[in-house]
């Protein structure tokens, strides 16, 4: 249930329709091919989960007698097939093993519980300890990982342009807040609001990597993705928070089109009116926040962005001026009227979306 009332759980996968379209076209089957592959399954998922958003997903439960400030995790290994979740491997307090995807699934799906818990009290990504499950190994060089509205899934990249999915944390903390921001805001997954539900997910990503490298605001990469891909691709991520549009220039995925300002907004009726897009625009805002507050990102400018997801007053439909002012209020009423509340002002200001 949301705080809007509703519950709409969507698919959203961390690589954007646009770069596996670019890709799909390259002459070398070994990247159009992988790249056509991935296109296939997100398209079959995203079906899937029309569906099972119609007839009603099961509930899922912690375990009689949890712990609710511990993690419930438990690690599915689909052996290459699409067959969700696959088999068990791995299950909360259980050692490592050999199989690297699988460990570092488990600690990314830990370290985005330890946030949500210890930064803002949240108990697990509903907020009442539901269970973290994901399943690796998904598919044959499957360019993506996706959270489909129950449970997190990771490819193992094709090796050529992408890496192994689990290499970023980022990408998990990514994925699993797009389940917070269903059991919150839920907000709708088209244009304006659904450029707002990508970027909530890329800055608690970002905070996530920053909590666990112990890094202050100016430390901090503000890459997404780093490390996922390949060495020769040219790029440092999939996108930048501080610098949108510079993440990555190659030959074979394209150019970063993410704009920083309302001024270069994109408007397009592909992914579903650019979500991927123009999330650079509030990607770039909380940059310009958490830099300006300076410190852990995650103790100020996360809680206010936190508190405008939970806080009930976000509208589905949200607009960004709608997030922005949101924003000022909740710096407002938590910090008064201090420097916190003139760096989301400005921050906003520069991005050139109004507040009210």
């Amino acid at each position: 249930m949301t705080t809007n009332g509703g519950f709409e759980p969507v698919f959203c996968t961390i690589v954007p329709p646009h770069v596996l379209d670019k890709l799909a076209q390259a002459e070398d089957s070994a990247l159009s091919g992988p790249a056509r592959r991935s296109l296939e399954h997100d398209a079959f998922q995203r079906t899937k989960r029309r569906l099972t958003t119609v007839v009603g997903a099961p509930s899922v439960a912690a375990p009689a007698g949890a712990a609710a400030d511990q993690p419930h995790r438990t690690i599915y290994d689909a052996r290459h097939t699409q067959d969700l979740p696959g088999t068990k491997v791995r299950e909360e307090g259980s050692e490592p093993g050999s199989d690297a995807t699988v460990n570092r699934a488990y600690a990314g799906l830990g370290a985005t519980f330890e946030l949500y818990l210890k930064a803002y009290g949240r108990h697990s990504i509903d907020g009442n300890g539901l269970p973290l499950d994901a399943t690796v190994h998904f598919g044959e060089g499957y360019d993506n990982a996706f959270w489909n509205g129950e449970q997190m899934v990771f490819g193992d990249g094709d090796g050529q342009v992408f890496l192994d999915f689990t290499l970023p944390v980022d990408v998990i903390g990514h994925e699993l807040t797009h389940g917070v921001t269903q059991h919150t805001a839920n907000l709708e997954y088209f244009g304006q609001s659904g450029a707002l539900n990508e970027s909530v997910s890329d800055v608690f990503g970002s905070l996530i990597k920053q909590y666990t490298l112990g890094q202050t605001a100016a430390e901090a990469d503000w890459l997404i993705g780093a490390g996922l891909l390949a060495p020769h691709v040219h790029g440092t991520a999939l996108r930048s928070m501080k610098a949108p549009g510079t993440a990555y220039d190659d030959p074979n995925l394209g150019k970063d089109p993410q704009p920083a300002t309302m001024e270069h907004y994109v408007r397009t009726g592909r992914d579903n009116g650019g979500v991927h897009i123009n999330s650079g625009i509030p990607n770039h805002a909380f940059y310009l926040v958490a830099t300006a507050i300076g410190g852990h990102s995650w103790e100020k400018a996360g809680q206010i962005w936190y508190d405008v997801l939970t806080g009930g007053d976000l509208k589905q439909d949200a607009l960004f001026a709608d997030f922005a002012t949101l924003t000022v209020k909740a710096a407002r009423e938590r910090y008064g009227a201090g420097d916190e509340l003139q760096a989301v002002q400005k921050a906003w200001e520069q991005v050139g979306v109004r507040t009210l």
